[in-house]
């Protein structure tokens, strides 16, 4: 391919993005319209496409783990479980943890309602810049990576400040703000559980505000006309400090696990957990912030999720691997960095897996 081909190739994709953003109608307006074939846009290079396909089912591979027994004698085999799970998988399900079984399911149909709306009142919000606490939009890193994937997002600011309350989609509000609420219960439990699988205080991670940044993403997944085309989330790890999950029962999200790609099976009843790339150094390598990817949906059904990432409330702090964990034998495995220079990379490249997490190895 010569370079005027490659500068034409570049010219149209140029366009053709800047059509769908300037649309407003995310994936699932496509879908409404009727579409039967990807826009160029949403296609995704044969390296990608060639590793795409559901497993075999192997529940056991991801861990589930009771959380009934957290304030009783038996908290320390719940730990060893938590610890296990943070060192070897990077992923865990949890039950019994608390929250009601109608809560999960009114959380999941909000998001949906909302996503289901008309465009127009979808519009509204549409847009990059979180100054209200609100955003919809199609693909954070549309603007910068190579192939867009199927799916729109309804993004809100959790906290250290709550998003303007007003901004928050009448559809969803009352939900959003109980869901926070569970969210900061039973993230602190969890945070605690980690904190303790480390052998370090359970209120260690607390401490450093990491539950105080929380920004809630209520992702929906059309149905997708060439779902061997796209994916439905590139392959990334979560630059954060824990990411807790709910999703509905389509399923279509894979963990890598050693050589190979695992699906997170969903459970009624249960959340998903995920240790993050700012975990996975704090620990000096203990545990393990690991690739995951969600697959196109190829069902009628859209697939709803909505994770909460939780983040140091403070930016300019310094973090890196916790002193107590650093000896002669496990030097420190990585520098120390601000939560704002890390957010400040992330958002500057694609959703591209590890890169980030190994430019700050010592």
């Amino acid at each position: 391919m010569g370079v005027t081909d490659t500068t034409q190739q570049a010219f149209n994709r140029a366009q053709e993005l800047k059509q769908f953003e300037e649309s407003k109608l995310g994936v699932k307006g496509l879908v409404d319209y009727g579409l039967t074939s990807l826009p160029s846009l949403f296609v995704h290079p044969p390296e990608t496409l060639s590793t795409l396909k559901p497993t075999r089912p192997r529940p056991d591979s991801i861990p589930t783990i009771d959380l009934s027994c957290c304030d009783s004698f038996q908290r320390p085999s719940v730990v060893a479980e938590v610890g296990r799970a943070a060192r070897e998988v990077g992923f865990f399900q949890v039950i019994n943890h608390g929250v009601p079984t109608e809560v999960l399911d009114r959380t999941i149909a909000v998001v949906k309602a909302f996503h289901e709306q008309p465009m127009e009142a979808k519009a509204r919000i549409y847009r990059r810049e979180m100054e209200t606490g609100v955003a919809f939009f199609s693909n954070l890193d549309l603007l910068h990576s190579k192939a867009a994937s199927w799916r729109d997002t309804l993004q809100i600011m959790l906290g250290p400040k709550l998003a303007d309350v007003e901004e928050i989609p009448e559809v969803c509000r009352n939900e959003v703000l109980e869901w926070n609420q569970q969210v900061q219960r039973l993230g602190s439990l969890l945070l605690g559980l980690l904190s303790e699988g480390l052998g370090l205080s359970a209120g260690k991670l607390q401490e450093l505000t990491c539950l105080e940044n929380r920004v809630m993403v209520g992702h929906y997944y059309p149905y997708c006309p060439q779902p061997d085309l796209t994916v439905g989330l590139t392959s990334h790890t979560d630059p954060v400090v824990i990411t807790l999950l709910l999703q509905d029962q389509i399923g279509g999200l894979q963990v890598k696990h050693g050589d190979e790609w695992v699906d997170v099976v969903p459970i009624p009843g249960a959340l998903v957990v995920n240790i993050g790339d700012i975990l996975q150094i704090m620990s000096n390598n203990e545990y393990k912030s690991v690739d995951h990817r969600v697959l196109a949906n190829p069902s009628r059904e859209p697939r709803v999720s909505i994770a909460v990432f939780c983040n140091p409330s403070d930016q300019e702090n310094e973090y890196g691997p916790f002193p107590e964990l650093v000896s002669s034998d496990k030097p420190a495995a990585f520098r120390q960095f601000t939560f704002s220079e890390y957010m400040r990379r992330f958002f500057t490249k694609e959703l591209d897996g590890k890169s980030l997490i190994n430019y700050y190895r010592a």
